[in-house]
């Protein structure tokens, strides 16, 4: 074995064979035969020796062993780790902006899987009393890199969700907060996975592409050039973490997000806001004035759809990806044909168009659509809910939360 070892950090990546079906290369490393029958995936940062200690201990096919190394030394043969533990024993999970559109939903999804006390949620605002009686929640600011350190070493966590950020139209308004939550809390973020071996997951966004990017659709690899704060930072970010991921070893994931419609969370500031207020709107007062153009179309996407692909997409076995950064898609629609649907419903829907220049001027720069045609083949990407399923169940989840409320119903 130690000459195996020895081999494999000597020999040259070019060296290895072109992709066949008996011998793969991918971008985030090589997959090696052991012997007959068992395949072992070592990612090139550890053959170039700059593996990060908690990412080679995830070669769960070594038999009885494990590199350990700190991100910036020589990875080396560890002889003391016999029994490795399968891949879902001592995950825990810390979600920073918890309280956001998206992390209590993940943190459910989760808790399922690893456990109530396993998986954090954080956020610098008090949260509401059914978010402390589900499970472990603590105050963390992302620019507070000695607190963050603390947290994350108190609590032995494995597993980073970085969800703080300033959205598109309120980034727009305040950009000098938005560059340092977005940018400096990243670099925060970022540097301690690194230190600590986390597997690091940091959402990126349509808002990625620019007005010179492929619109219909977009790739996972072209030209970006966004125009806005919030667009800018998330193309640092993809790129960080891709930049860290083949220097060091890093295993950051990244997913670009549609436009995520759910019931929960009342919109932050985004550009696709509308595709949730609307149904709010068609259930309350039976009106809703959309600030974008009738035929504004863009990617969409149910949240629960949301939350299985970054689940799935963490789980991922890190030899299957040959991307750091993945399109992923469900739907995509204009505010007129989803109000189209929801009449099929409600039939005394009426909307109004009055376009805001700031949000119109960034839809008109996004894709009208996502090329995931990577995702679906890497690691299964499928969406289940389409406009159909969308509305219905968005409709149906917020005639019952109005009605557990108290409130009426139009």
């Amino acid at each position: 074995m130690i000459q195996l070892l020895l081999k494999i950090l000597t020999c040259e990546e070019d060296s290895v064979p072109d992709q066949t079906a008996d011998s793969t290369v991918f971008q985030s490393g090589l997959l090696l035969d052991m012997k007959p029958g068992v395949r072992v995936c070592v990612p090139s940062a550890a053959v170039l020796g700059l593996f990060c200690r908690g990412c080679l201990s995830r070669s769960r096919s070594w038999p009885g062993r494990s590199f350990s190394s700190t991100s910036r030394e020589m990875s080396r043969w560890n002889s003391q780790d016999t029994s490795p533990p399968s891949p879902q024993e001592n995950v825990r999970v810390l979600i920073t902006g918890g309280l956001g559109q998206l992390g209590v939903g993940l943190a459910q999804m989760l808790r399922k899987q690893y456990g109530r006390d396993n998986v954090i949620l954080s956020d610098i605002k008090k949260p509401p009393p059914h978010v402390y009686a589900n499970g472990p929640f603590v105050y963390a600011d992302v620019l507070d890199y000695k607190h963050l350190r603390e947290l994350i070493v108190n609590n032995r966590v494995t597993w980073l969700v970085h969800y703080s950020a300033l959205l598109s139209a309120v980034g727009e308004a305040n950009v000098a907060l938005a560059r340092k939550i977005n940018i400096t809390g990243l670099h925060n973020v970022l540097d301690l996975a690194l230190e600590n071996c986390l597997r690091l997951f940091v959402p990126s966004t349509i808002g990625a592409f620019g007005p010179s990017s492929p619109r219909d659709p977009a790739p996972d690899l072209c030209v970006q050039r966004p125009r806005t704060i919030y667009g800018v930072s998330k193309v640092h970010g993809e790129l960080m973490g891709e930049y860290l991921h083949h220097k060091y070893g890093l295993d950051f994931r990244c997913l670009r997000y549609p436009g995520v419609i759910s019931v929960n969370t009342p919109p932050g500031g985004g550009t696709t806001d509308y595709a949730v207020q609307i149904f709010h709107d068609a259930l309350s007062t039976g009106h809703h004035e959309c600030y974008l153009r009738p035929d504004t179309r863009l990617p969409m996407m149910h949240i629960s759809d949301c939350h299985r692909a970054t689940v799935e997409f963490m789980q991922a076995p890190e030899c299957q990806l040959s991307l750091r950064t993945y399109n992923i898609a469900a739907m995509s629609f204009t505010p007129e044909e989803v109000a189209q649907e929801i009449r099929k419903h409600l039939p005394h829907l009426k909307v109004t168009y009055n376009p805001d220049t700031v949000r119109q001027t960034i839809a008109d720069s996004w894709p009208v659509r996502f090329d995931d045609t990577n995702a679906r083949r890497d690691w299964g990407w499928a969406p289940a809910f389409g406009l159909e399923e969308l509305v219905s169940d968005m409709l149906r989840s917020i005639r019952d939360k109005r009605t557990s409320e108290g409130l009426p119903v139009s």
